[in-house]
């Protein structure tokens, strides 16, 4: 046994294709309404929902920002959930349940 996993050296050898797309897209219209129901909104304009996505995009990044900043402090590579809580919290945003 050579070590080298499983694909490696057998064959034909395979790709990761890039897939070139905005992501915020996947944020489909039912999710959108399903938060707004949650929210008490009965009825949605067709409008709603690309400025849903707009919004939606501005807030994750800077709460992804701010998380990242933690991250990296602790000089990890991987996020955790405590990073996300202690990024909420320090744009006023507590959120209970999670620690921190």
């Amino acid at each position: 046994m050579s070590g080298r996993g499983k694909e490696l050296g057998k064959g034909k050898r395979t790709f990761h294709r890039q897939v070139h797309r905005d992501h915020i897209q996947g944020i489909t219209k039912p999710a959108i309404r399903r938060l707004a129901r949650r929210g008490g909104v009965k009825r949605i304009s067709g409008l709603i929902y690309e400025m849903t996505r707009e919004v939606l995009k501005v807030f994750l990044e800077d709460v992804i920002r701010d998380a990242i900043i933690y991250t990296e402090h602790a000089k990890r590579k991987t996020m955790t959930a405590f990073d996300v809580v202690y990024a909420l919290k320090r744009q006023g945003r507590t959120l209970y349940g999670f620690g921190g």
